[in-house]
C-alpha cells in the first residue's frame, strides 16, 4: 500500500491561508456555515476542515465552496498559463532566433 500523501510546509501554509481567506468571504457576505455548506452541496464540517486548510478536502469540494461565494471564476484561473511569468520566460527562452522559408519538396537542384 502506498504511503499517503504528505503536502510540504509551503503547500500546507497556502492551504491554510486559502481556507482563512474562504472564511473572511464567507463572513463578509454574512452568510452561515449552514447556507455555504448546503449551496455546496457538503457538510458543515468539510466546510469547516476546509477554512481550516486541511489538506484532504478535495478540489471539488473547493470549487462548491467557491461557487457558492460566487468566486469561482477565480479558481478556473487559478493556473491561467497568460499569468505564467515563468513558463512565459521558457517560452521566449526556446523560440528560434532566426526563421527560415520552407523548402519545396522535391526541389533539388541538380
Amino acid at each position: 500500500m502506498p504511503a499517503p500523501y504528505r503536502p510540504s510546509p509551503a503547500a500546507r501554509r497556502a492551504l491554510r491561508k486559502l481556507g482563512e481567506d474562504i472564511r473572511e468571504a464567507r463572513l463578509r457576505r454574512n452568510l452561515s456555515m449552514e447556507i455555504v455548506a448546503e449551496r455546496a452541496a457538503t457538510s458543515r464540517a468539510t466546510l469547516t476542515r476546509l477554512e481550516k486548510g486541511d489538506t484532504a478536502v478535495s478540489v471539488a469540494i473547493l470549487a462548491g465552496v467557491l461557487q457558492a461565494l460566487g468566486m469561482l471564476p477565480r479558481l478556473a484561473d487559478l493556473a491561467d498559463s497568460a499569468e505564467d511569468p515563468q513558463g512565459l520566460e521558457i517560452s521566449r527562452e526556446s523560440l528560434r532566433q532566426r526563421a527560415s522559408s520552407p523548402r519545396a519538396r522535391g526541389d533539388k537542384d541538380e
